[in-house]
């Protein structure tokens, strides 16, 4: 392993047996056994619990291969049930690998789940001279940077009351305090600062950067906000379905996070679900999406788009609408464009739908679009989503005699000049 190497796995795997392994008592086992050889029903298995063929088994990491080096602040991104969680936990050692080899130089402090490393019946200092005794320091060492922990964690008040009493707050303030703090040279993070007010979480994303930076520790950081992930991280790895499927540039990870699979496409099918989130009805399906007259997705200033949607009814329609969102590429929303009452069509039919968007005041970027068709009978009347679908992305390029006026393009908005009034 490389002297400035700190993390390295090697065809690292986790794979877990899927239902429930005894039911407690030797009782409910024979019971189960029992009725299983008779070919009845499990009595011991909950209503509605799936049942799982003997030996099934699901692979959380699949030959996970990364080194991550002295100072690096690197981001984990993913879906739920990608895997992120599952790599934590066995660098940290909580559980063992089914497969591949882990090697790591340093002491490592570790904040997966709420008052993960605390006892419940100790108080809050006795708990910081517990971690540091798990991470082998002295008591004289934990002492020399107690004020400096309490101080952080702002939760002097109560540091000498039992830690079962803390809020959920209070547990990850000083949890991040100690793991900040006490002379770990990796610090693991998985998404618990999210408990924590917004004032808490960027005072812990500074103090993990100048860790990195001025201490040259090492950071691992899992988080679904990606404005964090982009103002911590100079590093970032996509975890999907368990693998690997990028490791780089923290933007670029991103991308991929965030559906860059479609960020090329004028033209979209519709060809199964994957695109499409859940709503109450369905009552029309999203077949294609396209930029009319266009082979690119890319707009200049002043241009206007032009966008031609085509459905089928899966039920009567009446007094259709849509709503095209757009976001900008942290997926934070920016605006969106209205069309009210434009269509009504029996189930069955098929329909094509052209609509031109002004995109003139968008900043240069990339943008994402969502169509979300809803009905409002009348105007008093509540909106109900009927089909919601992720859709193209395009981008806004400047001119060449803009460009250099960022001034007035920062952000995702551009707006005319500030008039001084005397």
């Amino acid at each position: 392993m490389d002297k400035n190497c700190v993390i390295k796995t090697e065809h690292l795997s986790k794979e877990y047996r899927l239902g429930v392994i005894g039911s407690g008592t030797l009782r409910r086992d024979v019971q189960s056994w029992y009725a299983k050889k008779r070919g009845r029903e499990d009595p011991n298995r909950r209503i509605g619990a799936s049942e799982y063929e003997k030996g099934e088994t699901f692979l959380a990491l699949d030959d996970m291969n990364i080194e991550i080096m002295r100072g690096e602040r690197v981001g984990i991104i993913g879906a739920n049930g990608a895997g992120k969680s599952t790599f934590l936990k066995l660098l940290s050692r909580i559980t063992s690998p089914s497969d591949g080899t882990i090697q790591y130089r340093g002491r490592i402090a570790s904040m997966l789940e709420v008052g993960t490393g605390f006892h419940p019946e100790l108080t809050g200092r006795e708990n910081v001279y517990l971690n540091g005794a798990i991470l082998g320091m002295s008591r004289e060492e934990v002492s020399a940077k107690m004020d400096d922990i309490i101080e952080f964690s702002e939760c002097e008040k109560f540091i000498d009351t039992p830690v079962k009493r803390y809020s959920s707050g209070m547990f990850v303030k000083l949890a991040f305090s100690v793991a900040a703090h006490l002379d770990a040279e990796i610090m693991i993070m998985d998404e618990v600062l999210a408990v924590g007010d917004m004032r808490f979480q960027k005072k812990c994303i500074q103090k993990m950067r100048s860790l990195a930076v001025e201490e040259d520790r090492t950071v691992l950081y899992v988080s679904h906000n990606m404005n964090t992930i982009q103002d911590l991280c100079s590093r970032c790895v996509v975890l999907e379905k368990g693998k690997k499927i990028y490791d780089g540039s923290v933007d670029e990870a991103i991308r991929y996070y965030l559906g860059g699979d479609r960020d090329e496409f004028f033209s979209f099918e519709y060809t199964d679900e994957k695109f499409k989130e859940p709503v109450r009805r369905n009552d029309i399906c999203l077949k294609n999406v396209k930029y009319n007259g266009r082979t690119t997705n890319l707009f200049a200033d002043g241009e206007k788009m032009q966008l031609e949607l085509g459905w089928v009814n899966n039920a009567d329609v009446n007094n259709l609408c849509l709503r095209v969102e757009v976001y900008d590429s942290r997926r934070y929303p920016v605006t969106s464009f209205l069309i009210e009452n434009f269509y009504s069509g029996k189930k069955g039919e098929e329909h094509s739908q052209r609509l031109e968007l002004d995109i003139t005041p968008f900043a240069r970027g990339r943008y994402y679009t969502r169509y979300v068709f809803y009905n409002r009978l009348t105007d008093t009347s509540s909106y109900e989503d009927i089909e919601i679908c992720g859709g193209l992305m395009f981008r806004k390029i400047m001119n060449d005699d803009t460009a250099l006026r960022w001034q007035s393009t920062w952000g995702s908005v551009v707006l005319g000049k500030a008039e001084l009034i005397e």
